[in-house]
């Protein structure tokens, strides 16, 4: 495949998602789905249970006698989606050139390209070496067909354009300019989007009413072999879900970290959760994740659909009208306009608890809170150029050498972790190196 570009919709969290940490890494960790509206609460539970099935015994309290019709078994996959979709995650960017950063500075002050007028922007492109083939409006889509003369050309008119890529995509275009092919570039048109609509043992599901929003976990501890992991995925149709009885608390999160972390973030998050539990005793809920089903920025997984949702036990979704022939819309990926977003709100709770640490049974309550939230964390890589390219780039690296020392001690604190190997694995300047470019910044 060619190399992807990718238009910035919405402007909360852009940036290129590279990893998550699911609900599997952690040892003994139970997952509960509840849907829960007025006071009808849809409980479905991933059971872990590891033995002789004649052996297993499932006991949880309910409400009310059951009726029949509403216990029934759902696929494992809803978890593996819901998982994936609220699972914490690890995003990057790519520091610009700083030598470049002025001339694009000036090109910035013109009209946005989205107010240019048709000669404006054919003119922009021109001047890059990049030509529009063509236009057009599909669907809820704005599509440019366009060829370029030289692939930083290309990269220019991209990121002028709002569509974020990687920086350096240059590299990745080049091969396909010598080809003489042509570019497929894709926004989303807001107004036409609005008009689309778009809205082991298998887990046991089951329904009641009950006036009480609460998840009872006492029974559970009662043949544990120590401290135990639950994910509880809450869907509601407002708002946050937070615990009434226990504290709930969000974990730190949208930081910055050593970019050695790619290929280790879930062993950090795991060291990080612990640490973190470990600090306040396990007796708190962290939130994980809260954030309207219909979008997410950046996304580890893609929402879930419609029948993903009613499979997680939401029952207040409005069923889509289609016409003959018509097949249910996608779930958006980027932000949606107004009115298209699902009626659906998801919050992600993880608790580490015992029997003397968790004495009572988890209450709950839906807040007004819609603000999102995620455990997000993120890695910049520096611009890998020569100090003596340009007068900027002096004073760049100094400001990289200070972030990255600031990246280091973020993940110290975060994890407990040492902070001098961290420094090592980061290969991080020492502070004399640091206060020697101080001196010849000043000197310049």
């Amino acid at each position: 495949m060619g190399a992807t570009v990718t238009a910035n919709v919405a402007h909360a969290f852009c940036g290129f998602y590279v990893g998550k940490a699911d609900a599997s890494l952690f040892n003994d960790a139970s997952q509960v789905i509840m849907a829960r509206h007025d006071e009808r609460t849809t409980i479905t539970m991933l059971n872990d249970y590891k033995g002789t099935l004649t052996e297993f015994a499932m006991v949880v309290p309910v409400p009310e006698v059951l009726k029949k019709d509403a216990i029934r078994v759902v696929d494992k996959k809803i978890f593996d989606r819901i998982d994936a979709y609220t699972a914490p995650r690890l995003a990057e960017y790519f520091d610009p050139d700083p030598c470049r950063a002025r001339l694009e500075m000036r090109m910035q002050r013109a009209p946005a390209a989205a107010e240019m007028d048709a000669r404006g922007r054919v003119g922009a492109a021109k001047a890059l070496g990049v030509k529009i083939e063509a236009q057009y409006t599909v669907g809820e889509y704005d599509i440019v067909i366009l060829s370029a003369k030289e692939s930083g050309g290309l990269e220019r008119w991209l990121r002028l354009n709002q569509y974020r890529i990687p920086q350096g995509a240059s590299q990745a275009l080049q091969p396909y300019i010598r080809q003489g092919l042509k570019f497929f570039v894709a926004k989303v048109n807001l107004k036409e989007q609005v008009k689309t609509g778009s809205t082991l043992l298998r887990p046991l599901q089951f329904s009641f009413n009950s006036e009480k929003f609460m998840l009872p976990i006492r029974l559970g501890t009662v043949n544990a072999q120590g401290p135990q992991d639950l994910v509880i995925y809450m869907l509601t149709q407002n708002g946050r879900v937070e615990t009434t009885n226990y504290r709930t608390v969000k974990l730190p999160a949208n930081m910055d970290l050593p970019v050695y972390l790619r290929s280790e973030f879930a062993p950090f998050y795991k060291a990080m959760f612990s640490e973190h539990a470990k600090r306040e005793a396990m007796r708190v809920v962290f939130t994980e994740y809260f954030w309207d089903m219909g979008w997410c920025d950046p996304c580890a997984a893609d929402p879930l659909s419609t029948e993903e949702l009613k499979a997680a036990g939401v029952w207040w979704l409005p069923e889509p009208h289609l016409a003959p022939g018509q097949s249910a819309p996608v779930p958006l990926l980027r932000a949606p306009a107004a009115g298209g977003a699902q009626k659906a709100m998801v919050t992600r709770l993880h608790v580490r608890y015992s029997a003397q640490t968790f004495p009572e049974d988890l209450m709950f309550q839906e807040t007004r809170d819609r603000q999102n939230y995620q455990t997000r964390y993120v890695l910049r890589h520096a611009w890998k150029g020569d100090e003596n390219q340009c007068e900027e780039a002096k004073s760049y690296l100094l400001r990289v050498t200070e972030r990255q020392e600031r990246e280091a001690q973020q993940l110290s604190n975060l994890t407990g972790w040492d902070i001098n190997e961290i420094r090592r694995r980061a290969g991080l300047k020492s502070a004399a190196m640091i206060q020697g470019w101080r001196a010849r910044i000043a000197a310049w």
